[in-house]
């Protein structure tokens, strides 16, 4: 049995019961095997591939909190501490009922590669908690918060782990967390990111997902003979994410037709209208039904269905393995031409492989959503420097990163014999960094 097999069948025999964490780790080893096959003597005598599996550090802890009516109410909080190698640990807190050990390790993992692929100093990790903080008050959103950093703020520091935002966790609860971090801590230091402008945020972070993934759609498409200019897209998702990809998308000149959240779906003949979407989501928190009853001219679907939409580009913003395989070939049979994700893994393994077995341009999330923890880390480094930089300096330095990934992933697939294989150029160019920087720092 080869390494990389002899490897996979031992991450799922010791993390049962955690199917993302067993796909984001098989995806990743099948991608890598020809650089294992090349090296595979040295990676065995050292064990690089099963200390690269295993988490440096996994921290699980109870997170009790009182709400509105009194009652006390108890969450299950996490911290994956995955690879150091190249930097502190770097990766969201993610706040969602779903939240268990598997989805933050599958996260976890992903995040050293795709901070690996930013060029930048930091490491993976990821963290969260199975609270939910739709339907909650400020007050109860504060209470939570305060009980979750009380307890997390002694695994984190602005060299040592540095937690951002993802699902359920926007500006309102980073700022919460921050607060009670420098409450208990006594430190104004840059251990969050995604923090308000006030209080040593980065202009273009809440853009920075969104943005990047159409960045690197762009030079993807170029790299392989297409302008982007004029094309239509199908976009899911309805958080920031998605509402900043399509606003990008729209400035480039691309027709975005769909959005959808956990509910249903949005049809717009006349392209999504941005501003509406901000105020839906971001400002009422409301349905896409609100979305629909302000633009008449738009169908609203209960259920989930963005992908039947014949469209050019299919960008999945919402969550992980929400693009199946049916959905692939529907796709594929509407003509589309390329595939970004700009959630974690939205795309399942035999999706992935359909899409890229018939032609599709596929962007692998590890590449084309880094542009969220690259802006992060440039957070990081303003917050060092005690400087504030532009919106226009903060974003040119996300194009050029995202620009140097398409080109990254693209030689390293060539390299391997790969060629447009950008998934596999993404694994590889990631994993080499981390590899090299693992071996170099012996056996810890």
């Amino acid at each position: 049995m080869s390494y990389v097999d002899e490897v996979y069948e031992r991450v799922v025999a010791k993390n049962p019961a955690e199917p993302e964490f067993h796909q984001a780790v098989k995806e990743f080893l099948e991608s890598i095997r020809p650089v294992v096959d090349k090296h595979e003597e040295e990676y065995r005598k050292t064990a690089l591939l099963e200390r690269l599996t295993e988490p440096e550090r996994q921290i699980r802890f109870r997170v009790p909190w009182v709400d509105d009516k009194g009652q006390v109410q108890v969450n299950t909080g996490y911290r994956v501490q995955f690879n150091s190698a190249i930097g502190p640990y770097k990766g969201g807190l993610r706040f969602h009922p779903s939240v268990y050990l598997g989805i933050i390790k599958f996260l976890g993992f992903e995040q050293i590669f795709k901070n690996s692929l930013t060029g930048l100093p930091i490491g993976g990790g990821k963290g969260g908690s199975d609270f939910d903080p739709k339907g909650k008050s400020d007050r109860e959103v504060m209470a939570f918060c305060q009980s979750f950093m009380t307890e997390l703020y002694r695994h984190i520091g602005a060299d040592t782990d540095v937690p951002a935002g993802d699902i359920g966790v926007g500006g309102r609860e980073i700022g919460f967390l921050y607060g009670q971090y420098k409450r208990i801590t006594g430190l104004y230091e840059g251990v969050l990111t995604g923090k308000g402008l006030t209080y040593g945020g980065s202009l273009a972070r809440t853009e920075a997902t969104g943005y990047g993934l159409l960045y690197f759609t762009k030079e993807l498409l170029k790299i392989n003979g297409k302008d982007i200019k004029g094309m239509t897209a199908a976009v899911s998702g309805a958080g920031n994410v998605a509402i900043y990809a399509i606003q990008k998308a729209q400035q480039m000149g691309v027709k975005v037709l769909t959005c959808s959240d956990s509910t249903g779906w949005i049809y717009d003949p006349d392209g999504i209208d941005v501003a509406t979407l901000q105020e839906v989501k971001e400002v009422h928190r409301a349905r896409l039904t609100e979305y629909k009853a302000k633009r008449p001219n738009s169908v609203y679907h209960e259920g989930r269905g963005v992908w039947v939409t014949k469209t050019d580009l299919a960008l999945p913003c919402a969550t992980q393995n929400e693009l199946t395989l049916d959905d692939a070939k529907t796709l594929v049979e509407n003509g589309c031409i390329a595939v970004c994700e700009g959630a974690n893994m939205p795309t399942t393994l035999d999706a992935t492989e359909y899409l890229k077995s018939h032609g599709v341009i596929f962007g692998p999330a590890k590449a084309a959503n880094a542009g969220g923890v690259a802006t992060s880390a440039l957070e990081m480094s303003q917050n060092s420097e005690r400087l504030s930089w532009t919106f226009e300096e903060v974003d040119q330095k996300l194009q050029q990163i995202m620009i140097n990934i398409v080109h990254n992933i693209d030689n390293a697939a060539r390299e391997y014999g790969k060629e447009g294989d950008y998934a596999a150029g993404a694994n590889i160019a990631g994993f080499l960094k981390v590899a090299d920087a693992m071996q170099a720092q012996g056996i810890v």
